[in-house]
């Protein structure tokens, strides 16, 4: 968990959107990015596990 942690903080900070820790049966913890899904599936949604906000903001 401690390193998807770590990676989904180290992507948060270059991104307008948020990272999702999903716990993954197959392989512990996963990092996924809202921005890939656009609306996340419910699939997804419910293994997530911890987000973190994205660090950009798009407004000028």
């Amino acid at each position: 968990f401690r390193a998807a942690l770590q990676s989904a903080q180290r992507r948060a900070v270059c991104s307008y959107f948020d990272q999702h820790v999903l716990e993954d049966g197959e392989n512990g913890f996963i990092v996924v990015d809202e921005g890939d899904y656009g609306a996340l599936p419910q699939c997804l949604i419910e293994r997530i596990v911890h987000t973190v906000t994205g660090g950009l903001i798009d407004e000028m």
